[in-house]
């Protein structure tokens, strides 16, 4: 028995050993790989640039690339959009290294914490970081203007933006902290709205390293050390193959219908297409263009700063305006409507970051279209339905018809170039006029236009 459970117990730990030395080989094949997949952050970082970096990141983790590169050049973005770049870059099993270039590029607010939060850090020179204080804005949260950032990084009494401004800065002193980079100036950076050039980042430990182009940055990168998901890596930087991914249709058309502008006019067409197809049923290309453009409108929106109250005034402004066309009043609710439309409009984009809000220009447009468009317009298709019937059934009542031959009770009659049955309860002669008073199927019930007359 003792035998038995030796063997046992060495065949186990040979076990052990064995499948811990495949693990250890299996991460240093996949590590070694040569292939460095290299992501662009160009401008305000969005739900577009969020979808376009996890896909791709998820993409190089796939292809087993030895690295991820991301260019960045942001002027900040999205509090949303960020941490899930964040979140994909602390999960991903390979580095991922951040480099703001080219020289006059910058890292600033939100660029600031995806630069904290990745393995390597560099920058090249000329270039900077930080003013990473949060902009707040209803129900998200965005890193914007340095105007907003000061007046925000004051001593405020709303206990909203201070909760904000520590949240934030408990969030990048954890990613400091993971990396082994400077906490006191990445909170300084939150609450202060601090700044650094290059050099002064490198001097403080804010990064990594000083490049001036990618084929310097990875020579200086072959054997560093990495700590990536809690294993240490060593860097082989030599003979790399980058493979550049640019976005795709798919994050172009993101980008596009994201853009809160595009956003907007999408809102406003399908707002009109559906009330076009329900003032006049039948239509079906209003319908269903105003359809689409609706749905996309709404999937945009759901992923912007959006102020539902802003919408809620456009959407009362519209129905103001459509009410003014059934139910004239003298322009009250015209009026009324066209103020509501307009200052929703002005706050729909709960945000004063560059790049987030709606152009005055296209406001005032659609204001004055929309008047126009719901209070003329609409207002001609609606007297229009009330006007005389000119087809059908009805339109043959009143008609005036001559009499084809000389007949009692039933005999026929010519009304619109047609010849029809009729019935009239007098004598009526050849050429004789009479007028269609029912119609009874396809038998018309006339008199004389005489007798009419005497009557």
């Amino acid at each position: 028995m003792f035998i038995v459970r030796s063997i046992r117990f060495f065949l186990l730990i040979l076990l052990t050993v064995t499948s811990t030395a495949y693990a250890e080989d299996k991460d240093k094949q996949a590590f070694n790989s040569s292939l460095v997949i290299q992501l662009e952050i160009n401008g305000v970082i969005g739900p577009a640039t969020a979808d376009y970096i996890i896909r791709n990141l998820q993409k190089a983790i796939d292809h087993q690339a030895m690295a991820v590169l991301i260019v960045m050049d942001t002027p900040g973005g999205l509090d949303i959009s960020m941490r899930q770049i964040i979140k994909k870059i602390i999960a991903s099993p390979i580095p991922v290294i951040s480099y703001v270039s080219p020289s006059g590029a910058r890292a600033a607010s939100a660029g600031t914490y995806i630069l904290y939060a990745s393995d390597i850090a560099a920058m090249a020179p000329a270039t900077n970081l930080g003013a990473a204080t949060p902009v707040q804005m209803e129900g998200f949260r965005g890193f914007g203007d340095d105007k907003a950032k000061h007046e925000q990084s004051k001593p405020s009494p709303d206990p909203m933006a201070h909760k904000m401004v520590n949240d934030a800065a408990a969030y990048i002193r954890g990613l400091a902290k993971m990396h082994g980079r400077n906490e006191q100036w990445a909170e300084q950076a939150v609450r202060d709205a601090a700044s650094l050039s290059a050099t002064e980042a490198l001097k403080l430990n804010v990064i990594d390293m000083i490049a001036p182009n990618v084929s310097n940055l990875f020579q200086q990168l072959q054997g560093r050390k990495v700590n990536v998901s809690g294993k240490e890596l060593i860097l082989n930087a030599e003979n790399i193959e980058i493979q550049r991914i640019k976005p795709d249709w798919r994050n172009q058309f993101l980008a596009v219908i994201t853009n809160p502008s595009m956003a907007y006019i999408l809102l406003m067409v399908g707002i009109y297409g559906l009330v076009l197809e329900f003032s006049h049923p039948g239509s079906v290309v209003p319908g269903t263009v105003g359809g689409i453009c609706l749905l996309l409108a709404l999937y945009a929106l759901q992923l912007l700063p959006v102020n539902y109250a802003g919408m809620g005034l456009i959407l009362f402004g519209v129905a103001l305006m459509i009410v003014e066309a059934f139910m004239p009043t003298f322009g009250i609710l015209g009026l009324g409507g066209v103020v509501a439309f307009v200052i929703g409009s002005v706050i729909l984009m709960d945000t004063d970051m560059p790049g987030f809000g709606i152009d005055l220009g296209l406001v005032a447009g659609f204001a004055l279209s929309s008047a126009a468009f719901f209070i003329i317009a609409l207002g001609l298709i609606l007297k229009a339905r009330h006007n005389p019937v000119v087809s059908g059934k009805e339109q043959m009542l009143e008609s005036t018809g001559v009499v084809l031959n000389d007949f009692t009770g039933t005999g026929r009659v010519h009304i619109h170039g047609e010849n029809w049955q009729a019935i009239c309860d007098q004598p009526l002669h050849k050429n004789e006029k009479v007028t269609v008073k029912a119609i009874t199927g396809l038998l018309l019930q006339v008199v004389p236009i005489n007798k009419q007359e005497n009557m």
